[in-house]
């Protein structure tokens, strides 16, 4: 399966007013890639198409709550409309919610479900169809290292990722046993340093923050312009990310005591913030129209974990690397065991060693 390079496609953004999504939309569109952007929240791409235009790309936004298939279904049609067809479709709309199980109205978890989940399965079922047309293409869903694993105060989130993870399992089976070339690819970032701890409804009385340490956004922008070129199946964004999905493989009760330690603290800033306070879950919250979140002290811009996983030849030479590193430690231990014992082998009748 081949895709086009970056510079050639036609992109289509969900969740594009702010954090992953927006920084998506700059790095795309400076590349030369034509992108319609969608977003519920109709300021935030108005503001996103001025600062596209200004740097001479190319940007259609349109308003979009995608819990609602038949405004998916129109973002795909206006992309055809303006260019004629869809060569990838990343999803990153999400909603977040901070509280307990108990605290959990069934409103508010149907409301994630449907904007994190049914948004992803809107996108895909309406994206489908032109990227078949179009003779192949990419399907980037970004969904959370709580598709592996979840974390407390998000019973709501961790099942709407945990859901992307097996849809996504299944479609990519599905295509491949059809014959499409369409690349599915699933994108799990570890906490990302972007505006979601802002917008986010929580009832922990202060504002949350992610699981440090946070990463950029630009991280996970990497991540989908790889996939948007090379057929990827899962990324994991985020050394931490990789390191508890890792745990959770290894051992979920161990995982599960590390947690228990950590996080009900550790996802709290001292910041107050109340139940009542703007948030995004049934509709835009405004005034966080930007790619960077308020964490940047805790932020690492970089991870080598992912860039070694984008670069496997570099993956395995490292790991060829240590190997190497490690046959020769355990030779030189070796030999030099050997020579003490000759040594001992040689000490005179009587001795028995410095004093």
């Amino acid at each position: 399966m081949k895709l086009k390079p970056i510079r050639e496609q036609v992109v289509v953004i969900a969740g594009a007013a702010s954090g992953i999504g927006r920084a998506t939309a700059l790095e795309i569109t400076r590349r030369g890639a034509k992108v319609v952007a969608g977003d519920n929240d109709l300021v935030g791409l108005q503001t996103l198409q001025d600062e596209v235009r200004q740097r001479g790309g190319t940007l259609v936004p349109v308003e979009v709550d995608v819990a609602d298939f038949a405004q998916v279904q129109s973002l795909a049609d206006r992309a055809s409309q303006e260019f004629g067809r869809i060569d990838s479709w990343i999803h990153v709309a999400a909603v977040a919610l901070y509280a307990t199980f108990e605290q959990t109205t069934p409103e508010e978890f149907r409301r994630v479900i449907d904007v994190n989940l049914m948004g992803q399965v809107h996108g895909a079922k309406a994206a489908l169809p032109y990227l078949a047309a179009s003779g192949g293409g990419a399907l980037i869903h970004i969904s959370s290292i709580e598709a592996k694993r979840a974390l407390p105060y998000h019973s709501a989130y961790a099942a709407s990722k945990h859901g992307i993870d097996g849809f996504l399992e299944a479609l990519r089976l599905e295509l491949r046993h059809q014959g499409l070339p369409i690349s599915v690819t699933e994108i799990m970032p570890a906490s990302i340093n972007t505006p979601l701890f802002d917008k986010a409804e929580t009832k922990l009385g202060v504002k949350p923050i992610g699981i440090p340490p946070l990463y950029a956004p630009e991280a996970v922008t990497q991540a989908i312009l790889h996939a948007a070129e090379n057929p990827t199946c899962d990324i994991f964004v985020g050394g931490a990310g990789y390191a508890l999905d890792r745990g959770q493989r290894l051992s979920p009760k161990v995982m599960d005591e590390i947690l228990l330690r950590t996080e009900f603290r550790g996802q709290k800033t001292k910041e107050p913030r109340s139940a009542q306070a703007p948030n995004n879950l049934f509709g835009p919250a405004g005034r966080y129209n930007r790619v960077q979140g308020d964490f940047g002290a805790l932020t690492f811009k970089r991870s080598l974990a992912t860039w070694l996983q984008l670069h496997p030849a570099a993956k395995g030479a490292a790991m060829l690397g240590a190997a190497t590193a490690a046959s020769w430690l355990l030779r030189h231990r070796d030999a030099e065991r050997s020579r003490v014992g000759d040594l001992g082998k040689q000490r005179p009748r009587g001795a028995v060693g410095a004093r």
